[in-house]
């Protein structure tokens, strides 16, 4: 046999060995996928307190009518800087503060009698607004401010009253939560469980926070001192989320 037969014969014989050795290797491995969750149950608990509205907001206003825009808003100056003068006199920070609030000026219009509309006149409407959480003087305050007229008040809680009560009734929702989840994996026969997500809400019914929610009265207040009471408004929180029953 040629030297090149023996080396065709030992090439082929060795292709054969390397693809024989490919064969035998394991094919590679890959991570098994994660066990898909069971035995989860979803709940939610609720826990919620009243605690007394301790914030007063009244909006004052007055409206001027005239055939000048200029006239008018002028007007509507003089009677705001005048309300302004003396209710700056009684603000204190937080107990009896003090802002100005809308300031509009709209035309008025009349019909032509070959069609179209007319300017006829100005219709203005300016507000000052008292807020805080020393309600008698806030009242007497809006009494005392001739220029300007009561037309809306709201009660509301202050942001310091509704976090302290908000974490005490945290506290009891979650244990609220805490203790139904326990007492669902006995009823199912569970030793006990683990915590898969878990969500914390709160909110309050029965006034804004922090800021008020202002609500018309049929008819504006009179200019003498109103007698005022606040309500109560309720703080909730809500805990919702599931949990995975396990065997211990």
């Amino acid at each position: 046999m040629t030297h090149f037969a023996h080396a065709n014969r030992n090439a082929l014989v060795l292709g054969m060995l390397c693809l024989g050795t490919a064969l035998a290797q394991p094919a590679p491995t890959t991570p098994l996928a994660a066990a898909a969750p069971h035995n989860v149950v979803t709940l939610s608990a609720e826990a919620s307190a009243e605690v007394a509205q301790d914030l007063l907001s009244i909006t004052l206003g007055t409206t001027k009518e005239g055939a000048d825009a200029a006239a008018v808003q002028s007007q509507l100056r003089q009677a705001l800087d005048a309300a302004l003068a003396e209710a700056r006199k009684a603000a204190r920070p937080k107990l009896l503060e003090v802002r100005t609030g809308a300031f509009s000026l709209v035309p008025r219009y009349s019909s032509k009698p070959n069609g179209g509309n007319t300017i006829t006149g100005w219709q203005g409407r300016a507000e000052l607004v008292i807020e805080g959480s020393d309600m008698a003087a806030i009242s007497q305050l809006a009494g005392r401010l001739n220029t300007l007229t009561v037309d809306r008040l709201a009660f509301g809680l202050s942001r310091e009253a509704r976090e302290q009560v908000e974490a005490e009734v945290a506290s009891q929702a979650i244990g609220r939560f805490k203790a139904r989840a326990e007492s669902y994996s006995k009823q199912f026969g569970f030793g006990g469980y683990s915590l898969r997500e878990v969500s914390v809400g709160g909110g309050e019914v029965g006034g804004a926070a922090p800021q008020y929610r202002m609500r018309a009265l049929a008819a504006p207040m009179t200019a003498e001192a109103q007698p005022v009471e606040a309500g109560k408004a309720q703080v909730s929180v809500t805990v919702s989320g599931s949990i995975e029953l396990r065997v211990r």
